[in-house]
């Protein structure tokens, strides 16, 4: 595997890989690898003759009092995961490679990129600007790769439809894999985060993923008073500790409100636990 810190090499060594013949699928993340990131990294070599993963900690998908500066940077120990994956080329730009200086007197012309509409709810209510910053790197690093395929874990699902848009409104002609959620033997979605529980915490966490599974299970039962159900749903988390973000029921490709029953939902949940904010979803499909 070889590591490239600038996009002027990174695009000659894709040069050669295209030469030699076959697809190039392409895995971003901000490091500190787990399994989940690893079963993407597999994903694509099944899907790719040749694997591409970035590892660049974003600074424009964080907001104020989030936690970039202590987000853990394990690159040597990601570099060997990697190394035993078989993966070509791993891509580690600084901050000034990815978003370089402005001219003297330009004041502040940095291009954004908005998937609207989607980056305003849920987790984008939370956090604003974070779906820009993500919609804006996920831009530059498809622009520098040019990869035939790119894989996102389902985890994030917000996210994967921000991507999906953005891929389709933009014509990168690029086909975007979601990858099903990688769980411990407990439920617990894996994540970077996961690491910030306190052993405590890291005992209650699971409790998210039973809770869309009840969800579920209401849903396949034939229920359809979604804002009971969320409510039932929410305040056993409240009374063991969580606080909720959100817990809601919405249209799997638009997250919207469901209008009308259908067969298809996701269930999703963000909520804190301590000082750490985790994340999940289900999708349900009667179908």
């Amino acid at each position: 595997m070889e590591q490239l810190d600038q996009i002027r090499a990174l695009r000659d060594r894709l040069v050669t890989l295209r030469r030699r013949g076959g697809r190039i699928a392409f895995v971003p993340t901000m490091g500190n690898l787990h399994r989940g990131h690893i079963e993407l990294v597999r994903q694509a070599a099944a899907l790719a003759e040749h694997v591409v993963v970035s590892i660049y900690v974003n600074p424009t998908q964080f907001g104020e009092g989030e936690d970039l500066a202590a987000y853990p940077r394990t690159l040597q120990q990601d570099r060997e995961k990697l190394e035993q994956e078989g993966v070509a080329l791993l891509f580690t730009p600084n901050d000034g490679e990815i978003y370089p200086p402005q001219r003297e007197g330009t004041g502040d012309q940095q291009v954004r990129v908005e998937v609207a509409g989607l980056s305003e709810l849920l987790c984008g209510a939370s956090r604003p600007g974070h779906f820009t910053g993500v919609a804006s790197v996920v831009s530059k690093l498809f622009n520098i790769v040019q990869p035939d395929i790119a894989l996102f874990g389902e985890k994030d699902f917000q996210q994967l439809l921000v991507i999906r848009q953005l891929v389709e409104q933009l014509n990168f002609p690029i086909e975007v894999v979601g990858v099903p959620t990688y769980r411990e033997k407990d439920g617990l979605a894996m994540s970077s985060r996961n690491g910030y529980l306190t052993p405590q915490q890291r005992e209650q966490a699971p409790r998210l993923y039973h809770t869309l599974q009840w969800v579920k299970g209401q849903l396949v039962a034939g229920r359809r008073d979604f804002e009971s159900i969320e409510q039932e749903a929410r305040e056993p988390l409240e009374m063991e500790g969580f606080r909720l973000d959100y817990l809601l029921i919405r249209h799997p490709a638009t997250l919207q409100p469901i209008e009308t029953a259908g067969q298809k939902w996701v269930v999703l949940v963000a909520a804190w636990l301590g000082n750490t904010r985790l994340i999940d979803n289900y999708q349900v499909n009667l179908r």
